[in-house]
């Protein structure tokens, strides 16, 4: 196992961590779930959050906390943890038998951002996205009892389409960090030099790169949301609510004309409840049964 950091590479406190929770976009910890569910879901948050916090946030060598929270995994299985955080997610991790590999996959998905700062294709950024966001749905689904690989599959689709809803919102901001998601082969596509994304106002060409990019992630959430009728109940309305906020926050892109670099946009609360109410209703039509006319042959 790995030994603890100096302490000038010291992990985020609990506290500076689980701060964030109610900042997040699309919350892993929804509060349409049961109680206990949620407890189980804010250990998994917990883990999932430290592991960002250190590979976008910390000071000092986040290579070495990295390993350092590897080695809180393997302790983590052992039942000895040291990290608070990560003391939190062992009855999680026990209760409900989830494997290490989602873990190790978050941690990978962070040491990639310490190397790579673009991505040359949109299939690179598809599979940076199963390392970075597909992992959690995953812990999700064990939590939930619900992991089948139907299930998991349709969750990569959700999981990835809401993480390039954050790149896209986030462009300027991952800028600042020296990291590009637009697909390099996208921005020569469309004559759009990396130069020209700290511009304080988008270019038209730069807009229409935006809208080609808002709706392929708009096509990827919608291949993954009939994961809300299978799962049903309040599990389901929660992956829906999921879905309607990406869906909700590419309209607030869409509607500031494509421009992410002068804006964050974000869709009103009254926007985020009529896509959700779209949301179940289209799930709800593509569920019917087809009618069947009187006229049979």
């Amino acid at each position: 196992m790995r030994p603890a950091p100096a302490v000038r590479s010291a992990p985020p406190s609990p506290g500076a961590v689980m701060a964030r929770a109610t900042r997040e976009n699309f919350p892993v910890a929804s509060r349409l779930l049961p109680r206990n569910t949620r407890r189980h879901l804010l250990a998994i948050y917990g883990f999932a959050r430290l592991v960002d916090d250190i590979g976008d946030e910390a000071a000092g060598d986040r290579v070495a906390l990295l390993d350092w929270l590897e080695g809180e995994v393997d302790r983590t299985y052992a039942g000895t943890p040291t990290h608070p955080l990560m003391q939190r997610l062992v009855p999680t991790v026990r209760r409900f038998q989830i494997p290490r590999q989602p873990f190790d996959r978050l941690i990978a998905a962070n040491r990639q951002d310490q190397e790579v700062r673009t991505y040359a294709s949109f299939d690179d950024l598809v599979a940076y996205c199963e390392l970075s966001a597909n992992p959690v749905g995953h812990l999700v689904l064990y939590v939930l009892g619900a992991a089948t690989p139907k299930r998991m599959a349709l969750s990569d689709s959700v999981c990835t389409g809401l993480q390039l809803v954050e790149h896209w919102q986030d462009v300027a901001e991952d800028l600042a960090r020296r990291r590009v998601y637009l697909p390099q082969e996208d921005l020569e596509r469309f004559g759009c030099p990396v130069e020209g994304l700290g511009a304080s106002r988008p270019s038209r060409a730069f807009r229409r790169l935006m809208a080609f990019e808002v709706g392929r992630a708009g096509t990827i959430l919608d291949e993954g949301a009939p994961l809300a009728r299978d799962l049903g109940g309040r599990a389901g309305f929660a992956v829906a609510a999921f879905v309607a906020g990406g869906r909700s926050a590419l309209g607030a892109i869409a509607r500031a004309g494509y421009d992410v670099l002068s804006v964050r946009p974000r869709p009103s609360r009254a926007r985020r409840a009529w896509t959700l109410v779209r949301t179940l209703a289209g799930l709800r039509s593509s569920h019917r049964p087809a009618s069947t006319s009187g006229n049979s042959r």
